[in-house]
């Protein structure tokens, strides 16, 4: 079963040849895939790491594949190819641009409370 925050086959199979080989020696990755839903399910529910479901793998293993991963540009890479395949269906609006701010931090000062001065 496919959870709907979870990889499809077709959407798998659209970024597969992005991803890392997984042929050293020694110590293997855990599956791409599963560590790409266990992303995803991070990102869906706004969970901790540390909650993450073993289903995915262990959490550190998932954390530390996803901060490779947008270091080194994987996840770019990833995210560009899908924005070309939704633009070639005609399902990218480029004139309509949104931002959710809803998880911007903001000190108190922005929200109007003085800034406490030095001794006080």
């Amino acid at each position: 079963m496919v959870r709907r925050y979870e990889l499809s086959d077709e959407a798998y199979r659209l970024v597969e040849d992005l991803l890392p080989p997984n042929g050293k020696r020694g110590g293997q990755w855990n599956d791409h895939r599963a560590t790409l839903n266990g992303i995803f399910w991070i990102l869906h529910t706004g969970a901790q790491w540390r909650e993450l479901p073993e289903r995915y793998g262990k959490w550190k293993s998932v954390y530390d594949r996803f901060n490779r991963w947008s270091a080194d540009g994987t996840i770019h890479r990833m995210l560009e190819r899908l924005h070309l395949k939704l633009d070639e269906q005609g399902r990218i609006d480029l004139d309509l641009w949104c931002i959710d701010a809803t998880l911007v931090r903001a000190s108190r000062a922005a929200a109007g409370a003085a800034e406490k001065k030095p001794g006080e």
